[in-house]
């Protein structure tokens, strides 16, 4: 059964994919039920799965030759993000069917992101690295044609090249780790490579590591190729919630805690996991507190609770990691939809014109609240418990300097989150918005995912045995909810926390008192709104990559007969390097 659902969570999207081009933008209602049928029942082929997970390969294509087999293991880790990305994935699409009501060329929209649903499964569920690396970049390319999407907006043009290109330096150091890895074993096969990683020279295995890290980092929106994330925000709020909350940014996080077995010996590697992580908290929270458009808001915030997640697995918590990471798919793309249904009603994106629109929205208000809380880190909701989780193995696996950082993000994290809410949805109105609730479809989405923000933590005791079970490199410490709840209620790092959290909380519930201070911090302030410098940097990249292929446009004739000849020369001498090399 296994490899049914495995393959039916792949090719299900894919097939809609095709559908939904081949129907054509004549028929747009066709198109928004073939997209959401597709997508539910992609959904419910990996939620299927879950239960048939393994340690052992369920499909295998065996391509031989110097590809190998493709092969795909259900294990948790695997099928666990599968479910992650095709079920928020779905309810991304659901809402879609209205916010996208009236957008012209609603194919190439639902291809895309059926493409992109399809092209996540495969990369958590195959074990074979080459094809890791495939998915990888198909995932990167789905992500640029939906950032720009509006592709009559030059800021929408601009962020999609941005991510591609920043993104495509993950991809590098993907493809690098593996070709070292082949070289060396002469498989793919990561679980091959994990078992037997202690036999590479030590040099070989710090390159392998340290480009995995620059893979994860790029992929992640980490420090310090954090600044592609915000300028994705041109893409339709949907796909921010899709991409920037439940699948793309969360493949380097899983890169490293799919390799974590390999490579925490690697001299200096968890550290610089631990210091990738922190900075990326603290520097894409602090520009978070200063940022007054509401969805550039939540991606520094998806960038910092990445940040947390990274951090985790350079200190060994591993479970710890990725159970924040459900986490955060759940609340933040709740927070990504909910601030959808804001924008699509008032019609901007900048918190300075809002306020009082709770009035206006009670059901939106409501459910972005609860993905706050989530996202703040309060009691009882799931991002309470993962974030504990995540202090509580950093406090006890990392070092205690970090540590310290960490739980002051938290802090952080607290204060622009309530701001966000404030002045979104209560005060006073600073503008003449008339907004309008959620309407049908908008509103199933965010109620599924609200109740899933109150409700997902009480899967920590199952979700802990499902990595247990199939993931024995990793060394899983399991415990039942009951358990998990004692280990975070008595555990002194939780009341830090919180006394934290409340100190956030309380600094902007006295913000007018506090004038001075911030007065004295405009320095910090603007340092944050400029990225701390590294938008410069990623900019000079971009541009650098721009100029590189202008540069090379000589070597495009225009003329078919020669392009064909030197597509077929470079196939020839691909083939004959590979060839050799086997």
């Amino acid at each position: 059964m296994a490899a049914t659902f495995i393959l039916l969570s792949i090719g299900i999207p894919w097939l809609g994919a095709l559908l939904v081009w081949w129907v054509g933008d004549q028929h747009p209602k066709l198109q928004h039920t073939l997209a959401v049928v597709f997508s539910v029942l992609a959904g419910a082929a990996a939620l299927a799965l879950i239960p048939n997970a393994a340690t052992a390969a369920a499909v295998t294509f065996p391509v031989g030759g110097l590809f190998g087999d493709f092969t795909f293991i259900p294990d948790g880790l695997g099928v666990f993000l599968a479910a992650v990305a095709t079920v928020v994935g779905s309810l991304a699409v659901i809402f879609s069917v209205n916010y996208m009501h009236g957008e012209h060329q609603l194919g190439r929209y639902y291809a895309m992101v059926l493409f992109f649903i399809g092209a996540m499964v495969g990369l958590v569920l195959t074990s074979n690295l080459l094809l890791v690396f495939v998915f990888w970049e198909i995932t990167a390319l789905c992500s640029y044609a939906l950032i720009s999407f509006h592709n009559d907006d030059p800021k929408a043009v601009k962020g999609g090249i941005k991510a591609l290109i920043i993104t495509q330096i993950g991809g590098v150091g993907l493809l690098a780790g593996a070709l070292l890895v082949y070289s060396y074993f002469g498989t793919y096969d990561l679980n091959y490579f994990i078992a037997n990683a202690g036999s590479l020279p030590a040099g070989v295995l710090a390159a392998a590591a340290f480009g995995f890290l620059i893979a994860a980092a790029a992929k992640s929106a980490q420090f310090p190729f954090q600044t592609w994330l915000p300028d994705a925000m041109e893409a339709p709020t949907p796909i921010s919630a899709l991409i920037h909350a439940a699948t793309m940014v969360n493949a380097g996080v899983y890169l490293l805690a799919r390799f974590y077995p390999a490579f925490k010996d690697v001299p200096g590697w968890t550290t610089a996991v631990v210091i990738v992580g922190m900075l990326s908290a603290l520097l894409a929270a602090l520009m978070a507190c200063v940022a007054t458009d509401l969805k550039r808001v939540l991606a520094y915030s998806t960038v910092s609770q990445l940040g947390y997640m990274v951090y985790a697995i350079g200190a060994g918590g591993v479970f710890a990691s990725q159970f924040h990471l459900f986490s955060h798919s759940v609340f933040k793309a709740l927070l990504f939809l909910a601030a959808g249904a804001v924008i699509h009603a008032v019609g901007t994106r900048d918190m300075r014109q809002m306020g009082a629109l709770g009035k206006q929205m009670p059901f939106v208000r409501a459910v972005f609240v609860i993905g706050a809380l989530a996202l703040a880190g309060l009691p009882i909701l799931n991002g309470f418990w993962s974030k504990e989780l995540v202090l509580e193995a950093g406090l006890h696996g990392g070092p205690i300097w970090a540590f310290v950082v960490m739980v002051f993000v938290a802090g952080l994290t607290a204060f622009y989150t309530f701001r966000c809410v404030y002045l979104v949805f209560y005060g006073e109105a600073r503008s003449h918005l008339h907004g309008h609730d959620a309407q049908t479809a908008m509103k199933v989405s965010l109620g599924l995912l609200a109740l899933g923000t109150l409700t997902t933590w009480l899967l920590v005791g199952p979700f802990g045995k499902l990595l247990h079970d199939t993931l024995p490199a990793h060394e899983i410490h399991a415990l039942p909810l009951g358990e998990v709840a004692l280990e975070i209620f008595t555990a002194p790092a939780t009341y830090i926390a919180l006394a934290v959290i409340a100190v956030g909380l309380l600094c902007w519930w006295m913000r007018d008192r506090l004038a001075g201070l911030a007065s004295a911090l405009t320095g910090l302030s603007r340092a944050a709104a400029d990225s701390f410098g590294f938008e410069a940097v990623n900019r000079g990249i971009v541009s650098a990559t721009q100029n590189s292929a202008e540069a090379l446009r000589v070597t495009q004739t225009g003329l078919l007969n020669w392009n064909v000849l030197g597509i077929l020369a470079g196939l020839v001498i691909v083939i004959a390097i590979l060839a050799f090399g086997a």
